[in-house]
């Protein structure tokens, strides 16, 4: 294609998937795919920016995202992981902050009532749940608590007749200013297991206080939360919720869909690299056509597909029922590093223009620093993936 016939609307290749990894799903999910692509593309990425800047989530979108259900797609609504993944991604692709929203509240928070309520506590919850008429949230990480949470969780939980009492506090909580529910996971004095419970937010003794000063995911509302003597009704101690082992079961999953969320940051990254260097001018050429640029452009596609063909594989094994941890924190490690050096690569082409958020790159190349460290760092991730392979364990 030569350099005047280039149409900045239509460019090859448009949905960044190179190599058709999309093909691999169904008919009727490749339909359902570009329908929330193209709501995506009208309701979430033209207002990211503002709300990024603003640091205050569009209220607004709820009901939107309601509309377009969006939650649970593969226990409700029998999708694939592959699909749940890829919409992942997408959502990612168009703003990290709203698909961190719905990774709260569709994957840790109702993945942990799917798992570990019973069915009693599945049905007087999931309906509302589902059509978001209940915003959740999910409380693990701690103050003084984050890679050794599994191990070292501070806030308590003591039966008390027919009813718990839970003391602490939690910190980084997402959805947690505004969230109806949020799941709390505290340890239980009498046998010193970590336990869950569902929270009803305007309980006496709960408070949650927005974080301020965030450079990373602006729009999302991240709380401190504290749980001032909340006494909790036994019927919302989570029946399937008893040692830690039971919420690795949320946090192998939810694993997973963070990788996909550093395939969509790298292939957001792409597509205004790429719309950069074909629209912007130097020395009167297109930047796209210098070679130097081009290695660029390739460098981040290429990170976003093999992120991609990884959590592809990933997807198709957890389909199986094959997937393990190891896979998922060996997956969640790579495709970050991945994204981390597409998103520098990307700021970088944008030279100056690379550092504001008029131009969008800088509001992604941040916000790839907290899917960088959440749901597990790099380092623990790796150490997880060692342990595997060497049988030894290197994590104190």
């Amino acid at each position: 294609m030569s350099k005047a016939s280039v149409d900045i609307n239509n460019l090859p290749y448009a949905d960044g998937d190179f190599f058709a990894f999309e093909q691999l799903l169904t008919a009727k999910e490749q339909d359902r795919l570009a329908e929330i692509r193209g709501f995506l593309a009208r309701e979430v990425r033209p207002i990211a920016v503002d709300c990024w800047n603003r640091g205050e989530f569009p209220m607004e979108l709820i009901p939107k995202l309601a509309e377009i259900d969006l939650v649970s797609p593969v226990r409700r609504q029998g999708y694939s992981n592959l699909f749940a993944g890829l919409v992942h991604a997408e959502a990612t692709r168009a703003d990290t902050s709203i698909a961190t929203f719905m990774g709260v509240h569709d994957g840790l928070f109702t993945g942990s009532i799917e798992a570990l309520a019973s069915q009693e506590q599945q049905e007087a919850w999931l309906p509302d749940i589902y059509s978001l008429k209940k915003i959740g949230a999910f409380g693990l990480t701690e103050p003084l608590g984050g890679s050794d949470v599994a191990g070292g969780t501070r806030t308590t939980a003591q039966r008390d007749g027919d009813s718990w009492i839970l003391s602490g506090a939690k910190r980084w909580i997402g959805n947690a200013t505004f969230s109806d529910w949020v799941v709390i996971y505290a340890r239980d004095l009498a046998d010193n297991q970590v336990k869950g419970f569902l929270v009803d937010t305007a309980l006496p003794g709960f408070s949650a206080t927005k974080i301020e000063n965030k450079v990373s995911l602006r729009t999302v509302q991240n709380a401190d939360i504290v749980l001032a003597n909340v006494v909790v009704p036994d019927f919302f101690k989570l029946a399937g919720a008893n040692t830690f082992r039971d919420t690795n079961k949320v946090l192998k999953v939810t694993r997973l869909s963070v990788g996909w969320q550093a395939v969509g940051q790298q292939l957001a990254a792409f597509d205004v690299a790429r719309r950069y260097a074909v629209e912007r001018h130097q020395f009167g050429r297109p930047l796209a056509s210098f070679q130097l640029v081009q290695s660029q452009l390739v460098q981040i596609l290429g990170n976003a597909v093999s992120s991609m063909g990884m959590m592809v594989r990933l997807s198709q094994l957890e389909d199986a029922g094959q997937a393990k941890d190891e896979q998922s924190a060996l997956a969640k490690a790579f495709t970050t590093a991945r994204m981390r050096e597409s998103v520098a690569i990307g700021r970088s082409l944008l030279g100056g223009n690379g550092i504001v958020t008029d131009f969008e790159m800088a509001k992604i190349f941040a916000d790839a620093e907290a899917i960088y460290s959440y749901e597990g760092t790099h380092e623990i991730n790796t150490l997880v993936t060692g342990r595997a392979i060497t049988g030894i364990s290197a994590i104190v």
